[in-house]
């Protein structure tokens, strides 16, 4: 019979020892499932964000297209608080930016406002709530930080794993009485 060396004795007795297995197995599994977890549930919210920022904006876009903004004197800022509190309270005032314009036709949409950065140009928004009869865009932004980037799921669409999320109506103002001045 021949001796082993102290080592082999301790692998030996480690291989037959199977009482950590569990442990170990759920080791290996717990980091793609808890990654794969977040990714699922960071997808859905980014989705749910951008469906409540839809309606907050059709909601609101409402009050321009049967002129209430406009007879009220409505402020661009009055218009972002009411797209904003519409919106479910996924989205930070103060990062969403809203560009209203009127156009000559439905065709006349032009590109969204992002500079090259992919930033929302400041100085391209506008606020133009129009008159009757006139056919107006509303679009809104917001810069959606990622919390688990990164993961292949191609979320990101800005720089520094953010997205941007849009919303968009268009439609021709109604007939109402313009305000006397």
């Amino acid at each position: 019979m021949f001796l082993k060396s102290p080592i082999k004795r301790a692998a030996s007795r480690m291989a037959k020892d199977k009482k950590g297995a569990t442990a170990v197995e759920f080791a290996l599994v717990a980091l793609p499932f808890l990654a794969l977890l977040g990714a699922i549930l960071e997808t859905a919210l980014v989705f749910f964000a951008g469906m409540m920022m839809e309606h907050g904006l059709s909601q609101s876009a409402r009050e321009i297209r049967t002129g209430q903004l406009q007879l009220a004197g409505g402020s661009p800022e009055a218009f972002r608080n009411s797209v904003c509190s519409r919106s479910a309270g996924l989205l930070r005032c103060n990062r969403l930016r809203i560009d209203v314009r009127t156009l000559e036709s439905f065709g006349g949409a032009t590109a969204l406002p992002v500079d090259d950065e992919g930033m929302v140009d400041l100085e391209a928004v506008s606020f133009l709530p129009g008159n009757p009869g006139e056919i107006v865009l509303v679009r809104a932004f917001y810069d959606w930080p990622l919390i688990v980037p990164n993961l292949g799921l191609g979320l990101s669409n800005m720089p520094g794993n953010r997205r941007l999320l849009t919303a968009t109506a268009a439609f021709r103002n109604e007939p109402f009485q313009e305000a006397v001045q």
